[in-house]
């Protein structure tokens, strides 16, 4: 069976879907203090990582799990609201860089099995 990370074009396009989506999450002012003194860069490489690893390419992720991961923003009041916005600026990424409607669910839909760990429920 073929991976969503595979069928979306494997890492030159989850490049590209990280370098968009966090031009989006940067300048959307209800999010952009949540990165406040972190390095961007680091940031899309931790996140061009776990996208690879939980879209079914290879796992290279070394980073922390997702719970310490957001730790920092959810003491700095990271909610759902931020969340969602977060998953929109992700779906809005998929649609602008062409990926089919049903892999766009596939990719949400894993999306969504992190909320509960992302904002340390």
């Amino acid at each position: 069976m073929t991976s969503l990370y595979e069928k979306i074009g494997g890492e030159k396009a989850v490049e590209a879907a990280v370098d968009i989506f966090y031009s989006k999450v940067i300048n959307d002012h209800a999010l952009s203090h949540f990165f406040d003194g972190i390095s961007i860069e680091r940031q899309k490489r931790m996140q061009k990582s776990f996208l690879t690893v939980a879209f079914g390419g290879p796992n290279n992720y070394s980073g922390r799990g997702m719970r310490a991961a957001h730790a920092r923003p959810v003491a700095l009041g990271l909610n759902e609201s931020h969340f969602n916005k977060v998953a929109e600026h992700l779906q809005k990424t998929l649609l602008e860089l062409n990926v089919p409607y049903d892999l766009i669910q596939e990719a949400m839909n894993i999306a969504a099995s992190t909320k509960a760990d992302v904002l340390n429920l």
